[in-house]
């Protein structure tokens, strides 16, 4: 795992806080714009199911889009990469797992399964790979949080196809170990997104999905106070060019005093109460009760609606923007207005939500130079750079 700018130790502290378990605050005043965190992943797993066709047009390792030069592997013919160096990465043991599952009895029943437990299956083999290839890291897979029961079935069904076609490992495949890593897997992972098309309304699609332990802390908010960016088509691991391109980045909102809970947002930030609730619910295995979530649930179904229709607001209310700054007194993680408030969020639509249609991205300053704020807004859906209209950043 790697962290870029700061060191996270030195800026986030893993802590208890009652009702919501491990959770990161701020170890030091954090500041608008600031990277708190850049995490390399544990593991990486294609978001394709196992069976598809056509076949993943994406590196297997660094999930780059393929060009024409890219490498297949010549022992299993099942996955291809973008350069003889991604290829590395492909163990002896994953390439002959694929092999052996790929020409079993059981591809016949595999392929009429679900794609969700077809990429399921591809999440365990690329767990048992890191078990493998990487004790320490397998150990920390195994220490992080679990999401309560996964299915029986599912954890039955693929612990009777892998354990029957894949090679001996250092740690024996049990059912009990695969029902374990299915639950880690549920309520830490992350999706690597396909680009942001603004053509389509439809919702963008996971191309892989990771484990980034340190992120996986991060709690969640209706309101959040930091929002993730990732960059996985570019040289680099962000729009600095470091690191590498499946790295996470973290980077703050707004500013949070030190002790303040850092929060993520799990989905976009316009998603009414309802759907926020059954999301969280079906998911991660909670209510949401946030300071936002207290007051829409009070709200009637039409304006619920309504919240979904917006576009990142149009007024820039001086009065909420004090409000805001008041906050900083106060525990929550969204941007601190008045809970008596009909339209508490009013603030943070206006100037954290992209405007550009059907993106619904968040919006956060670009690293700071210097002592200086950047006035400049990145979204993290579309990439898009705006400059920040509603605040008073110098």
């Amino acid at each position: 795992m790697n962290d870029g700018g700061a060191k996270s130790e030195t800026l986030l502290q893993v802590t208890e806080i009652d009702g919501r378990g491990r959770s990161l605050v701020a170890a030091q005043p954090l500041r608008a714009g600031q990277v708190i965190l850049r995490e390399s992943p544990l593991l990486l797993y294609s978001a394709i199911p196992f069976l598809s066709s056509p076949p993943s047009h994406y590196c297997d390792h660094c999930f780059r889009l393929l060009s024409q030069s890219s490498h297949r592997c010549q022992s299993c013919s099942l996955v291809s990469f973008c350069s003889p160096n991604c290829l590395s990465f492909h163990t002896p043991w994953l390439c002959e797992s694929l092999r052996r599952l790929h020409q079993s009895s059981s591809a016949a029943a595999f392929a009429e399964q679900s794609p969700e437990r077809q990429v399921q299956a591809r999440f365990l083999l690329s767990a048992y790979n890191l078990s493998a290839t990487s004790p320490p890291d397998f150990q920390i897979l195994l220490s992080l949080q679990g999401g309560g029961e996964n299915g029986d079935s599912n954890s039955a069904f693929l612990h009777s196809l892998l354990s029957a076609v894949c090679p001996p490992l250092p740690v024996p495949i049990s059912p009990e170990l695969t029902a374990a890593l299915l639950e880690k897997d549920k309520v830490n992972g992350f999706g690597l997104m396909e680009p942001f098309n603004s053509v389509t309304s439809e919702e963008r699609s996971v191309r892989a999905y990771g484990i980034y332990p340190k992120t996986s802390f991060m709690n969640h908010d209706c309101l959040p106070n930091a929002c993730r960016f990732d960059y996985v088509d570019s040289c680099g691991g962000g729009s600095d060019g470091g690191g590498n391109n499946t790295d996470i980045i973290i980077r703050m909102i707004h500013d949070v005093p030190l002790g303040r809970e850092v929060c993520l947002s799990y989905f976009p930030v316009n998603m009414n109460y309802s759907s926020r609730q059954k999301r969280l619910l079906e998911d991660y295995g909670f209510r949401c009760e946030c300071d936002r979530c207290k007051v829409e649930a009070n709200w009637s179904e039409d304006e619920n609606e309504d919240m979904e229709e917006m576009d990142g607001g149009e007024e820039d209310d001086q009065e909420e923007e004090e409000e805001m700054e008041e906050e900083e007194e106060g525990e929550g993680c969204g941007d601190g207005v008045d809970d008596d408030s009909s339209f508490p969020h009013a603030y943070f639509f206006a100037r954290y939500m992209c405007e550009k249609e059907n993106c619904f991205g968040t919006l956060a300053p670009l690293p700071p130079k210097g002592h200086d704020v950047s006035r400049f807004l990145e979204c993290n859906v579309c990439g898009s750079v705006k400059e920040d209209e509603v605040g008073g950043n110098p």
